[in-house]
């Protein structure tokens, strides 16, 4: 079938229609386990029905105004995000690249209204991924993402992650943030050291920087805390949030101390589209979710069988998997075989499962899948695995 989309992906032969809970539904009537939640974005299943219910009420009601006016569904976001975690401020945006911007500038405005323009510069870490805007991809740093689009941007340092000997060497009077991920996705689920990250934040307290954690894809639950650094007791000056927090819903966020948000001043920033209405009360369905009682619980109970299931299903195939690494429900299966191959074996066997780097397999299921949709995704795993050894065998 002829396209008229930019080629921009290599896409699966395969068209969703519809949802529900943890499955999908292709054209054909074929039911898929989702195991890969749109990336970690479809975090409280598909059409869920009280996120159905609150899109529903408010497009009864009112789609968009502009950030001229108030809009009071960002105020109770925002109050139920700053109660929750170490925030004073937020910023609503469409997207978690958008916000990875809004976080860079704001760093930067921090550090021109303290009286040190020339700090402008950012660290990130190798294996980080932040988005694919200019910005953003910058930041990255990632060679494969820039090539073609002209001079890399001023003022962005990559030093290896979990190397501190490194990172001191490139701090400099020019330095004035660092950003990274608690636990890094695309890089092939690769957690950073929590003393690691305990150093950034002794560094920068020292030193004046500004602090940046990217949770747009361990946020809002998914790995078993509402936000990942909450594991090892270091709290940011700013992060940044998306893909969960609006349950399928475009919506992402910088959350912010006052401090580290002194600069943003009227006129510094703005969004046409974000924090509109309707994201606002699916946000406040999904923040109210993520934080009732037991939901968390949840989380880390089915993620801790679930990675027992697959510890088991590693130690069965060991022609296939390596290892099993990763926390809550995001979850790296690293593979001795080609990890795309996988992938698309086990889609055909009808479970949908994520490449990422360092040739893993991802799995970022639903928050809400219960532990009999994990024994089925397993078994077919296990299924696809099978297969993957025959036709090893059959071809020596």
């Amino acid at each position: 079938m002829s396209s008229h989309l930019f080629p921009t992906y290599n896409r699966a032969d395969v068209a969703f229609v519809r949802g529900e809970g943890s499955y999908l539904y292709a054209e054909d009537g074929t039911r898929y386990l989702d195991l890969g939640a749109g990336i970690a974005v479809n975090a409280f299943g598909h059409a869920n029905p009280r996120l159905v219910a609150a899109l529903t009420a408010q497009a009864q009601q009112l789609w968009h105004v502009s950030n001229l006016y108030r809009v009071p569904g960002q105020e109770s976001l925002s109050r139920k995000l700053t109660d929750a975690t170490f925030a004073d401020v937020v910023f609503f945006t469409n997207s978690g690249t958008e916000a990875v911007e809004l976080a860079l500038k704001t760093a930067r405005r921090y550090q021109f209204v303290s009286g040190h323009p020339e700090r402008f510069h950012i660290v990130s870490f190798t294996g980080a991924f932040h988005g694919r805007s200019y910005g953003a991809v910058n930041a990255t740093g990632n060679d494969k993402y820039l090539e073609g689009f002209g001079p890399k941007m001023e003022g962005f340092d990559h030093v290896p992650v979990d190397d501190l000997d490194a990172l001191n060497a490139v701090i400099g009077p020019q330095t004035g943030a660092l950003i990274i991920e608690p636990l890094q996705g695309e890089a092939g689920v690769h957690a950073v050291k929590p003393e690691f990250l305990r150093a950034l934040r002794r560094i920068c307290d020292e030193k004046g920087l500004v602090l940046i954690f990217d949770e747009i894809q361990t946020g809002v639950g998914r790995t078993g805390k509402f936000f990942a650094h909450e594991w090892i007791g270091v709290t940011p000056d700013i992060m940044t949030v998306a893909k969960g927090i609006g349950g399928g819903f475009p919506l992402g966020a910088v959350l912010a101390t006052a401090e580290a948000a002194k600069g943003m001043t009227p006129g510094t920033h703005g969004t046409t589209y974000g924090g509109n209405p309707l994201a606002m009360a699916v946000g406040n369905e999904a923040i109210d979710m993520v934080l009732s009682p037991g939901f968390l619980e949840h989380v880390n109970k089915v993620a801790n069988y679930m990675h027992q299931q697959l510890g088991s299903l590693v130690a069965g195939h060991p022609g296939i998997f390596d290892s099993v690494r990763g926390q809550g429900l995001m979850i790296g299966l690293k593979m001795k075989v080609p990890s795309g191959e996988f992938i698309a074996k086990a889609r055909a066997n009808g479970v949908v499962v994520l490449p990422a780097g360092d040739n893993v397999v991802r799995l970022l299921p639903p928050l809400t899948i219960t532990e009999d949709e994990v024994r089925e995704g397993i078994a077919l795993m296990e299924m696809t695995a099978s297969q993957m050894e025959s036709h090893k065998e059959a071809a020596q």
